[in-house]
């Protein structure tokens, strides 16, 4: 079966689509996309259905109703936003799971045309995130990500629920105590909704801790005022190996992001 893919821009060189509302929250889906560059691809030794298992397809409906949202179209393999820009092109099998990405690794061009992607990408986020905080005096970043639960295969147990939580929320690099009053009602609200007739499991630095490079940024250029919560859905919205969604699920989840939103905006007014 061919991999299922999230629908792609009409132009194949796009980067990044942008959202900008009158809002303090801002939702991101950065490993949503799909696209690379054709001289790229046909260096590649990873396949289509490979890179996909790996990218986070679907996130970006999540955060729909969300006024302010960055969705890139630019599959991770090509450029992972996600890492430092001496990490963020995986050169070699240890920074991708143990994946070969390259047959033929990018000519020394092609790596400073992608740094200066990441470059533009940051310097964008970061100019939007002033912004925000300039009109609302705080912001509050939701960072969607999602993650495989089937590795050894597709016919294999998944990984147990004690290790996998259906949402993971990443704060690493968050100031925990700054920001309780805004994660704590988050995480709670999550845990009211329903998915397959139970409770969502919603829990922090499980699976994992959000250790990525867009949230470390934020807390970076602004500690006082920005922040960034790394939101990790378990991939029971879809099949891990076919690429196929279960639009229901994406339903239920995209509707348990959009029920947050006013919490969010509660808990940052409250302290204002």
């Amino acid at each position: 079966m061919e991999p299922s893919v999230t629908s792609l821009p009409k132009d194949p060189s796009s980067l990044w689509s942008i959202h900008r509302g009158r809002s303090p929250l801002i939702g991101t889906a950065i490993h949503d996309g799909h696209l690379i560059w054709p001289h790229l691809e046909a260096r590649m030794a990873l396949d289509e259905a490979g890179r996909l298992r790996e990218e986070d397809p679907f996130t970006a409906q999540f955060i729909a109703d969300m006024a302010n949202r960055m969705v890139v179209h630019r599959s991770r393999f090509e450029l992972d936003l996600n890492r430092a820009p001496d990490g963020a092109i995986y050169l070699h099998p240890d920074q991708s799971w143990g994946l070969r990405v390259w047959r033929d690794q990018p000519e020394a061009q092609d790596v400073e045309a992608l740094m200066r992607q990441h470059a533009s990408y940051y310097s964008t986020l970061r100019h939007i995130l002033s912004d925000i905080e300039a009109e609302h005096g705080g912001f509050v970043l939701l960072d969607m990500h999602s993650y495989n639960h089937r590795r050894a295969g597709a016919a294999a147990l998944a990984t147990s629920q004690d290790e996998a939580p259906d949402i993971n929320i990443g704060t690493s690099s968050m100031d925990r105590a700054r920001w309780a009053h805004v994660l704590d009602p988050f995480i709670d609200c999550l845990r009211q909704h329903k998915l397959g007739g139970r409770s969502l499991d919603v829990r922090e630095n499980i699976a994992f801790a959000g250790k990525g490079e867009q949230t470390r940024f934020v807390h970076e250029h602004f500690p006082q005022t920005g922040c960034a919560i790394a939101v990790e859905f378990k991939k029971i919205f879809m099949d891990e190996w076919t690429g196929e969604p279960d639009e229901a699920a994406i339903a239920d989840l995209r509707e348990a992001i959009r029920s947050s939103l006013p919490v969010l905006e509660a808990a940052l007014d409250a302290r204002r």
